[in-house]
C-alpha cells in the first residue's frame, strides 16, 4: 500500500499560534510544501493566504502535489456569503479542495436550514470548479447522536441536489484539529467516531482528521475505509515513527 496518496499533509497555524513571526511560519509552511512534493503525498493543506506560495512551489517543481485549504476555519461560524468568497478567492488562488468547516454551533441549535443551505452552496462552488469539497463536522463538539445525524445531513443534501457522479469528490471530515477539548478527552478523529460517519455518511467519503500521529493508526482508518487522513505528521507516519505533533 502506498499510504502517501492518502494522507493530507496539513500545517495550519497562524503566527501567532506557532509563536512566530509571519516569515518565521512562512518557513515552515515553505518547508511543509517541500517535504510533501519529496515524499509523494497526495496534498498539502494549508490556510488561505498561502495557497499561492503552494502553488507557485509546485509548478517550479513540476509536481502532481495537489493543494487543499480551510474554508471558515476553525470555528465554522462565518456567514454563508464569508465561506463562499473565501471559497472563491482560493479557488483563484489555485486550490483544489477546499475544507470547510460546517456551521456545527448552529446544527446544535437546531438551525438546520442555515446548515443545509450552506452544505448546498458551498458544495455547488466547489464542484462548479471540478474542486473536492469536504464538510469538516467537528466530531469532538458533538455528541452520537449528533454526529450521525450531521453526517446524514450532509449526505442527504449531496444526494438530492447533485448527480452521483459527484459523490466521490464531496467528504465528511471528523475534525479541524483545533478544538479545545475537556478532561483530555480526543479532539479529533476516533475508530467509534469514524465509524459513525462511514455508516451514516456513505455514499459520501471519510476524511479521517485529527489525532493520527503514527502509521499503525493511519492503517487502522484506511482499513476501516477513510480516502483521506489529515495529519500534521505525515512524514513521521511514513517512516513508522510515533508523533506528538498537532495542528
Amino acid at each position: 500500500m502506498k499510504i502517501q496518496q492518502y494522507l493530507d499533509s496539513t500545517y495550519l497555524k497562524t503566527p501567532s499560534q506557532a509563536g512566530l513571526s509571519f516569515l518565521e511560519n512562512t518557513k515552515i509552511v515553505e518547508s511543509y510544501i517541500q517535504e510533501a512534493i519529496e515524499e509523494g503525498f497526495k496534498l498539502i493543506m494549508i490556510r488561505p493566504e498561502m495557497v499561492k506560495l503552494a502553488n507557485k512551489m509546485i509548478q517550479d517543481a513540476n509536481s502532481k502535489l495537489t493543494i487543499g485549504t480551510v474554508i471558515g476555519f476553525p470555528e465554522g461560524t462565518y456567514s454563508l456569503d464569508e465561506k463562499l468568497a473565501e471559497a472563491q478567492r482560493a479557488i483563484e488562488d489555485g486550490a483544489d479542495d477546499l475544507d470547510f468547516v460546517c456551521n456545527y454551533e448552529a446544527f446544535k441549535r437546531g438551525e438546520t436550514q442555515l446548515v443545509k443551505k450552506e452544505i448546498l452552496e458551498g458544495t455547488k462552488l466547489g464542484l462548479s470548479h471540478n474542486k473536492i469539497v469536504k464538510w469538516i463536522i467537528e466530531v469532538a463538539a458533538l455528541n452520537g447522536e449528533q454526529i450521525i445525524q450531521l453526517s446524514a445531513l450532509i449526505k442527504n443534501v449531496v444526494m438530492a441536489n447533485f448527480g452521483e457522479v459527484c459523490y466521490p469528490s464531496v467528504f465528511v471530515k471528523s475534525s479541524t484539529g483545533f478544538y479545545k477539548s475537556e478532561g483530555g478527552l480526543p479532539n479529533g478523529a476516533t475508530v467509534p467516531t469514524i465509524l459513525m460517519m462511514l455508516e451514516n455518511a456513505s455514499p459520501l467519503s471519510i476524511k479521517a482528521a485529527g489525532g493520527v500521529r503514527t502509521y499503525e493508526e493511519a492503517l487502522e482508518m484506511i482499513r476501516l475505509g477513510v480516502k483521506r487522513i489529515g495529519t500534521s505528521s505525515a512524514k513521521a507516519i511514513v517512516k513508522g515513527q510515533v508523533a506528538n505533533e498537532s495542528y
